[in-house]
C-alpha cells in the first residue's frame, strides 16, 4: 500500500507541474490572443494539445492507482476517489496530510487554469466578433461603391470609379 501512496503522490505531483506549464503557455496565450498573432497561437494551439495529452495519461494513471487501492483495501472501485483515500488515512495523520496537500494545490492550479480559460475564450469571442464587424464593414463598403459605380457608369466609368473611392 505504501508504494501506491508513493505513486499517488507523484502522479498528483505530476500532474500539477503539467498544469503549471499549461498555466505558463496560457498566459503567452492571453498576450498573442491580445496582439493578433494568429500564427503564434497556432503554434500554441498545437503544444496545448500535447500536453493535454500528457494530461490525459496522467489522469489514467491517476484512475489506475486508485483503483488498486481500492482493491488493496477491499473497497468499491466505482466511488473511490482521493476524498475516500484521505478518509481512510485519518489514523495515519502524517499520510492523510501529504495527500490533503497535494490535493489542495492540484486544486488551486486547476483553479487558475480554468480562470484563464475564461478570460481567452472572452478574447477569442471578442476577436471573432471584431473579424465578423470587419467584414460586415467591407461587404457595405463594396456594394456603396458597387451602387455608386452602376449609377454614374458612362464612358468615363474608370473615372467614375476612382472619385467614387474617394468619396468615402
Amino acid at each position: 500500500m505504501a508504494s501506491l501512496m508513493e505513486d499517488l503522490a507523484d502522479v498528483l505531483l505530476q500532474e500539477d507541474k503539467q498544469y503549471q506549464e499549461l498555466i505558463v503557455l496560457s498566459k503567452e496565450k492571453t498576450d498573442v490572443l491580445v496582439a493578433g498573432n494568429v500564427k503564434r497561437l497556432e503554434e500554441i494551439t498545437a503544444m496545448e494539445q500535447e500536453m493535454t495529452d500528457v494530461l490525459h495519461g496522467y489522469e489514467v494513471r491517476r484512475r489506475t492507482i486508485l483503483q488498486d487501492m481500492a482493491d488493496v483495501l477491499g473497497k468499491s472501485k466505482d466511488d473511490f476517489t482521493i476524498e475516500t483515500m484521505i478518509q481512510i488515512l485519518e489514523s495515519q495523520p502524517k499520510e492523510q496530510s501529504r495527500l490533503i496537500s497535494l490535493r489542495d494545490k492540484l486544486h488551486r492550479t486547476l483553479k487558475e487554469m480554468a480562470q484563464l480559460n475564461t478570460q481567452n475564450q472572452a478574447l477569442i469571442k471578442q476577436s471573432l466578433e471584431m473579424v465578423e464587424f470587419d467584414l460586415t464593414l467591407f461587404k457595405s463598403l463594396r456594394q456603396k461603391i458597387k451602387a455608386q459605380y452602376h449609377t454614374n457608369n458612362s464612358k468615363n466609368s474608370r473615372k467614375n470609379f476612382s472619385e467614387s473611392v474617394r468619396k468615402l
